[in-house]
């Protein structure tokens, strides 16, 4: 390798940055996030580093580069734009063993900074040697979704263990199985969800039992798939999908993030379509106890978000009836991602103070809302489900105050690139429907913020795309 890896300890020891522009900004940020006492020698300071020498956080020399000036420095970083400063500041510090970097130069560099990853204490670097810092930026950016933030918590929680596992267990090769355990199991998840005193807690029963032949405990995550775009998976939603044992999925959860799930995990499809359900809603409530109940990690995915028209309530209250662990992860709701891609936003000052979110069929399938109350001109009106009624919607809209002029947006299939949006009115509503053969899923904007999809539409399906729903049936 061209340049070995090291971790250094700079806390409050003294570094030396020469230059005062914004490149050298950057890495006194870097340099004092590490602790470091900083110096920086520049005739003048761009207004970051100005700021930071006002409030007493750097040194400050308002001159040019003296070679004394590396006396007594733990680590040295050039970022001037003269190359002949930078040149000498390298040849002095290598000279006497001291480690220094000139910026954009690794040939005069004995290190290189790299894209970081922090999670402290958890820490992960990625260099390309200096040929291409880019590169590294983007593959940082690749790690960051696979590192929860959480992880430094989680090695801040095994620090205080650690005496007590060595004490425990007399060979490596115990405690290394233990770790094991422990860092890809149930102290894990929980710490990851927030609950830290309860990873405490079962770290520390496991550390008093050592009992490795127990059935492993399941756990149920509800996750929130999105609208269809598989890049608008959460971070966390991701790194669950791909370490459940089961998946739980509904109709409405696009293939290209199912596709996503860890592939030799476990599919159920439970979907629901308009009279014809694969389960029933208490059915798939008693699937996800049984399956957690044997031990399994099981990932409950549906599209749109568990807490907004997908029963993740109900869900969960039999969870909890049953003493079954879970996590609930937030999606993008169909409302805020299909409304995003059609260009229309849900507010607006000139159009919307508000918003409304409304499920288009109630459980006896029948459309009964407070129509007085939706039927406002200065507010916008989300129907999710609300397809199969469409023609009730909008002549109760309309009788009770709307005009039949009021614009109507239908989104089929938002986000993805089977995307289509259909821009009509309240008057001719199911006619357009019917006339333009419109399928689920679907969402329905009715609102004067629609009108605003002329301006603003940005997202470009890919030509010639065959819209089809997900699975089939009319849920919408």
């Amino acid at each position: 390798m061209d340049f070995f890896p090291i971790f250094m300890d700079l806390r409050g020891r003294d570094c030396l940055v020469v230059g005062g522009g914004k490149v050298a900004a950057r890495k006194v940020g870097l340099l004092e996030s590490a602790g470091a006492q900083l110096t920086v020698v520049a005739p003048q300071l761009c207004p970051e580093l100005a700021s930071l020498a006002g409030e007493g956080r750097i040194a400050h020399q308002a001159r040019d580069f003296d070679d004394a000036d590396i006396d007594g420095k733990a680590l040295i970083v050039a970022a001037t734009d003269d190359a002949a400063v930078n040149r000498r500041v390298s040849e002095l510090a290598q000279a006497r063993g001291l480690p220094v970097n000139v910026v954009d130069q690794p040939q005069l560099c004995s290190f290189i900074m790299p894209s970081i990853i922090d999670r402290s204490p958890v820490q992960v670097a990625v260099s390309t040697g200096g040929s291409s810092p880019v590169l590294a930026r983007l593959l940082r950016a690749r790690l960051e979704s696979y590192v929860p933030a959480a992880y430094g918590r989680l090695a801040q929680l095994v620090a205080g263990f650690r005496e007590r596992v060595k004490e425990r267990f007399a060979s490596g090769e115990q405690r290394r199985q233990f770790w094991e355990k422990v860092l890809q199991g149930e102290v894990a998840e929980l710490l990851f969800a927030g609950r830290d005193e309860a990873a405490a807690e079962v770290l520390e029963k496991a550390l008093e039992e050592n009992d490795f032949d127990a059935q492993p405990q399941g756990e149920v995550y509800l996750v929130g798939a999105g609208p269809g775009d598989p890049d608008l998976l959460t971070f966390r939603a991701l790194r669950l999908m791909q370490a459940a044992d089961v998946i739980v999925y509904d109709r409405l959860v696009a293939p290209p993030i199912l596709e996503m799930a860890r592939r030799d995990a476990e599919r159920i499809y439970v979907g629901k379509e308009r009279d014809n359900h694969a389960l029933s809603q208490e059915n798939i409530n008693q699937l996800l106890v049984r399956l957690a109940k044997e031990g399994k990690r099981v990932v409950r995915l549906k599209g749109g978000d568990p807490f907004i028209f997908g029963r993740g309530g109900e869900e969960i209250a039999t969870l909890m009836e049953n003493g079954v662990n879970f996590q609930v992860v937030p999606g993008i709701t169909a409302a805020s991602g299909c409304a995003s891609y059609a260009g229309i936003p849900l507010t607006h000052r000139d159009y919307a103070q508000s918003v409304v979110f409304v499920t288009g069929h109630l459980q006896d399938g029948s459309v009964d809302l407070n129509w007085k109350a939706l039927a406002h001109r200065n507010q916008t009106i989300v129907f999710y489900m609300g397809l199969h009624g469409v023609g009730v919607v909008a002549q109760q809209l309309v009788r009770h105050g709307l005009p039949e002029t009021t614009p109507v947006a239908l989104v089929q299939q938002g986000t993805t690139q089977n995307q289509r949006v259909l821009i009509t009115d309240l008057k001719h509503a199911e006619q357009t429907v019917r006339d333009e053969q419109v399928k689920p899923p679907t969402i329905i904007i009715v609102g004067e913020v629609v009108e605003l999809h002329k301006t603003l539409k940005w997202f470009n399906p890919r030509p010639g795309a065959n819209p089809r729903p997900f699975g089939g049936g009319a849920r919408i």
